[in-house]
C-alpha cells in the first residue's frame, strides 16, 4: 500500500490539482449567472473573492456551515441574549445617503439596540438575480463591511442563492443579529406608565422621502438623504443615565405613528403627541403636501422612540443631544390614561385628531 501511495497519490500532478482546487480563482464573469448558486466551484469562488475577502474574521474564515462561539465571551457582556432577523428589499439599491448594504447592517444593529443589547455578531444571506452586475455586488458587500466595522460587529456566517432572471429584483438581503443585554435592563412596552414622556432622537421621514425621490418617478428635487445610522452607542449612553427606560423601538416601516400605536395597544394606555414638537424638515413636509402623504407614517432608518419616566426626561434629553445621532432629540408627547390604546395628535392649530395604525402602504420597497 505504501508503494501504491507513493506512486499514485504523491504524483506531482495530483499535488498541482489539489493546490489548484484549494486556491479560489479570480472571478472572470461580469454578471451573476446560475452557476454562482450551484454549490460548485463558481459559487465557491464568488464567496471567497467577494464575501470572505470583505468580511474576513477568525469565525467566518473557518467556512463551516455554522458559526460557533465561546459562551464565556458572551457572559462578559451580560446575562440575556437578544436575537433578531430582518430582510431588505429596497428599491433602488443605492440612494442618497446610503444603500441596501449599509441599511441591512444598521437596521439589524438597531433592532438589537432598542432592547438595550450590545450587538456582537451578524449573519448575511443574499438572494441574487441572474444578470446582476458583479461590480454592484462588490459595492454592496463593501458597504456592509464598512458599516459593520464602524459599528464594531462581525459578520460571521451566511448563505448565497441565485434565482433566474426576473424571479427577484436584483438583490435581496437577509440578516440576523445576536447581542447581549446588560444585567438590570428590561425594556418593554408592558412597563409604560401614565405620565411617562415620549422622546424621539431627531427628524422623521428623511429615509422614506430620500427613497421616493431616488426612484426618479416624480419631477422633484431635494438634497434630503436617508437617516440610515447605527443607534447602539446612543442607546448605551441613554441606559447609563436611565436604566429604567420603559419602552424603546426604532421607527422604520410605518414610521413614528406605527410605533406609537404599538406602544398604546400593548400598554392599553393613550398617547398624546404635540405636532409642533416633532422634528421634521420643511422639505419633507413639502413633499408630503404635494403627494398627499402623512409624514408620521414615513419610514426612518436611524430614529428611535423612547418612553421614559418623566423625572428622567431632562437628563435623557441632554444625554441624547450630546451624541451625534441624537443632537435633534425632542420630547414630543406624554402617556395618558384615556382614551386607552389610542394615539392623539395635538395639531398646530390646537385641535386633536386620532393617529391610527398605517393601513395599506404609502411607499412600497423602502427597506
Amino acid at each position: 500500500m505504501n508503494n501504491y501511495e507513493n506512486k499514485e497519490y504523491q504524483n506531482p500532478l495530483f499535488e498541482k490539482i489539489e493546490t489548484a482546487r484549494r486556491r479560489p480563482s479570480q472571478i472572470k464573469d461580469t454578471h451573476i449567472n446560475l452557476s454562482h448558486g450551484s454549490g460548485g466551484k463558481a459559487m465557491r469562488d464568488l464567496i471567497a473573492n467577494i464575501f470572505v475577502k470583505s468580511f474576513d474574521n477568525p469565525i467566518l474564515s473557518q467556512l463551516e456551515d455554522q458559526a460557533t462561539f465561546d459562551l464565556y465571551n458572551f457572559s462578559q457582556h451580560g446575562n440575556r441574549l437578544a436575537f433578531t432577523t430582518d430582510s431588505y428589499v429596497v428599491d433602488p439599491l443605492f440612494f442618497p445617503g446610503s444603500d441596501i448594504g449599509e441599511l441591512a447592517i444598521n437596521g439589524t444593529i438597531n433592532d438589537l439596540a432598542v432592547s438595550g443589547a450590545k450587538p456582537l455578531y451578524l449573519t448575511c444571506s443574499m438572494i441574487l438575480e441572474e444578470g446582476l452586475p458583479i461590480e454592484t455586488l462588490r459595492k454592496v458587500v463593501a458597504s456592509m463591511q464598512k458599516a459593520a466595522k464602524k459599528a464594531g460587529v462581525q459578520i460571521v456566517t451566511g448563505d448565497t442563492k441565485v434565482v433566474n432572471r426576473g424571479c427577484a429584483d436584483k438583490l435581496f438581503i437577509n440578516t440576523a443579529g445576536i447581542g447581549i443585554i446588560p444585567p438590570g435592563i428590561d425594556i418593554s412596552p408592558r412597563h409604560i406608565q401614565p405620565g411617562d414622556v415620549v422622546i424621539i432622537n431627531g427628524e422623521i421621514g428623511n429615509h422614506g422621502t430620500a427613497i421616493l425621490i431616488a426612484r426618479g418617478e416624480l419631477a422633484l428635487e431635494t438634497d434630503i438623504e436617508s437617516d440610515c445610522q447605527p443607534l447602539h452607542e446612543l442607546v448605551a449612553e441613554i441606559i447609563k443615565v436611565c436604566p429604567q427606560i420603559h419602552a424603546m423601538r426604532d421607527a422604520t416601516r410605518g414610521g413614528l405613528a406605527t410605533v406609537l400605536n404599538e406602544f398604546a395597544q400593548t400598554s392599553n394606555l393613550g398617547i398624546r403627541i404635540n405636532e409642533n414638537a416633532i422634528p421634521i424638515r420643511e422639505e419633507v413636509n413639502g413633499v408630503c403636501e404635494i403627494l398627499g402623504l402623512e409624514p408620521l407614517y414615513l419610514a426612518n432608518e436611524g430614529k428611535l422612540v423612547i418612553v421614559a419616566p418623566p423625572e428622567k426626561a431632562d437628563l435623557i434629553l441632554e444625554t441624547m443631544r450630546n451624541h451625534p445621532t441624537g443632537k435633534d432629540a425632542s420630547i414630543i408627547g406624554q402617556i395618558i390614561t384615556n382614551p386607552p390604546g389610542i394615539v392623539l395628535l395635538k395639531t398646530a392649530f390646537g385641535a386633536e385628531r386620532i393617529i391610527d395604525m398605517l393601513v395599506g402602504d404609502q411607499l412600497p420597497r423602502i427597506c
